[in-house]
């Protein structure tokens, strides 16, 4: 395992639940401060006073303004070294029901909270030693899945923006990277399996059984998998691996 730089600070967005706040714990145990943002206060301080987590930020990643005013806030008490992009929200629908509505919110969320993270902290990372970005994308930002096809346009427009702009950087000290999960579980994909009883009437059992027919290893993926992939990325010893997109799916991509 690669070590963090002493004292480095580490931003997630959606760092209250699931896989953000799987993060944020691991970098905190790797030494890192950690500040996560999120929408929910109960959440994000729940996730500070468990220890996941340092300071905690109320935000809503798709509202420019307010987002960059917390990462500024976050700046101003210590530079920020390490961004994890991870907010994101998914939402299913056969494509000749998913209307623009459905379209922009997924890219509201999923694409541009990215991109006005990454935005908010780039100008000075790019003047520090040491920088790291890493966007937590998805296999479905590799590859498609029916009746996600909004989702999965925001995804495939993640990688595209983490290949650019890993290029446009890649003479500074900072790299940029993606990490793509599979089905995980978390409260995301719980949500997707209750949609998928809903819809079709299968048990619980059941209807997890259909998203883990994706992955060879048939189950799902365990946040901390995708927190030590995160972890390395941000490492010192990753300072050579820019502009990847890393499925962690067992084998799926």
């Amino acid at each position: 395992m690669s070590a963090l730089p002493p004292s480095a600070h580490a931003l997630v967005t959606g760092g209250g639940r699931g896989i953000g706040r799987e993060v944020a714990a691991t970098l905190a145990q790797a030494g890192a401060t950690v500040t996560i943002i999120g929408r929910h206060r109960a959440t994000l301080d729940e996730a500070v006073s468990g220890g996941a987590a340092h300071f905690a930020d109320v935000a809503d990643v798709a509202d420019r303004s307010a987002l960059q005013a917390v990462i500024a806030k976050a700046a101003a008490r210590q530079p920020i070294d390490i961004l994890i992009a991870n907010a994101g929200i998914a939402e299913s629908a056969p494509f000749m029901k998913s209307d623009a509505a459905l379209f922009a919110r997924m890219m509201d969320v999923n694409f541009f909270g990215v991109l006005h993270s990454i935005q908010a902290v780039l100008s000075s990372m790019r003047d520090r030693p040491y920088g790291r970005i890493v966007a937590i994308a998805s296999t479905a930002g590799l590859k498609g899945y029916p009746y996600v096809s909004a989702y999965v346009a925001a995804k495939h427009a993640v990688i595209g923006l983490v290949r650019s702009l890993a290029l446009e950087v890649a003479a500074t000290n900072v790299t940029v990277n993606a990490v793509c999960p599979g089905f995980t579980d978390t409260d995301l994909v719980a949500g997707s399996i209750d949609n998928i009883m809903r819809k079709t009437g299968r048990s619980r059992e059941q209807a997890a059984a259909e998203l883990s027919r994706h992955n060879p290893q048939g189950r799902l993926v365990a946040p901390a998998e995708v927190a030590d992939a995160v972890l390395w990325l941000c490492g010192r010893g990753a300072g050579a691996i820019t502009g990847q997109a890393i499925a962690v799916a067992g084998g799926e991509v």
